[in-house]
């Protein structure tokens, strides 16, 4: 997934997970059920605009330098934010308690596009999505060295489980054990990082603010690789990486309006269906398909990731903006 992350709270992706959003409460279990349908809905939704748009990059890179591709990719998603929200929210649109961890943020997700575009070049599609999905494990380790959280020997040995799903899929004397593999690891550690300051700075700005700053930052520093890393598109190409930032860009927005119908730990699962529709992909549009040691490698990191998610307790306020 570039890896914009879907990482409920825990994290939810890309390419931009909102800060913990508040769930209305005081509904019949009628309308309560509703709400809740309508949320995993919207969450289904984020996360196949999330696969097409990795399917889409990875054929992009064939072509076209990864750096340019990211710079496309944010410049879309920010002028889809001012069409939207511009006129109703005007300069509210760039007013933020804090600014400079907003840009900090904004770095740590361009780096992690950036490197999961890369790794799309050079990786399979459903390996690249698996080991991306390392990221909530590496949030439970950064929130207990950062944050000084207490996390318990199963949610150790749940981190545990998952990064040795990730040594199956890359396995030493494999064919994926080489530089590119630590690409999708790059962007993992980046998300990781933007999330643990996305939950320190969460209550201060609204999420449409910090979807702007992520937006902003990364077209904006971006800009500064194109003479090294630009190519025209075809035009038909060029609907290609138009649609890039227009999918980004959907899928954080369908992310926020699932947070706010239903709660971060109901929507988790399937946060993971993205796995599903990357192998899909992948074999539809460029021949791959896991082998069984990869198949055995996503169980695991898969399992893990749920685990960390349902042992920890879930805090929703607002959504959180990121990837």
């Amino acid at each position: 997934m570039s890896r914009e992350r879907i990482l409920v709270e825990i994290t939810v992706d890309d390419d931009a997970a909102p800060p913990p959003v508040t769930v209305e409460t005081g509904l019949d279990t009628a309308a309560t059920d509703h709400l809740h349908r309508r949320g995993v809905m919207l969450m289904l939704a984020a996360v196949f605009c999330f696969a097409i748009m990795d399917a889409t990059a990875k054929y992009l890179n064939r072509h076209y330098p990864a750096p340019g591709l990211v710079w496309a990719r944010y410049l879309v998603h920010l002028i889809m934010m001012l069409v939207l929200f511009g006129r109703r929210m005007g300069l509210d649109l760039v007013r933020s308690a804090n600014p400079g961890w907003q840009m900090v943020r904004g770095v740590l997700l361009m780096t992690s596009t950036l490197c999961a575009f890369l790794a799309l070049k050079y990786l399979p599609l459903a390996e690249t999505c698996a080991i991306g999905f390392v990221s909530p494990l590496l949030v439970t380790i950064l929130s207990s060295t950062l944050l000084k959280e207490e996390v318990s020997r199963e949610r150790w040995a749940a981190v545990a489980t998952g990064f040795f799903g990730v040594l199956i899929i890359v396995r030493p004397g494999g064919g994926l054990l080489t530089a590119a593999s630590m690409l999708p690891l790059g962007a993992a550690c980046c998300f990781s990082t933007y999330q643990i300051i996305t939950r320190k700075i969460a209550h201060a700005d609204s999420p449409y603010v910090t979807l702007f700053y992520v937006a902003l930052v990364g077209s904006v520093l971006m800009t500064f690789a194109l003479p090294f890393a630009w190519k025209t598109p075809t035009p038909g190409d060029a609907v290609l990486v138009v649609a890039t930032g227009l999918l980004g860009g959907s899928a954080h927005f369908f992310m926020i309006r699932a947070l706010t119908h239903a709660p971060a730990a109901l929507l988790a699962p399937f946060v993971y269906s993205q796995l599903l529709w990357a192998t899909i992909f992948g074999l539809l549009f460029f021949g791959e398909f896991p082998d069984g040691w990869s198949v055995i490698g996503m169980m695991f990191i898969v399992g893990s990731g749920l685990y960390v998610a349902y042992g920890q307790k879930f805090h929703l306020h607002r959504p959180v903006a990121g990837r």
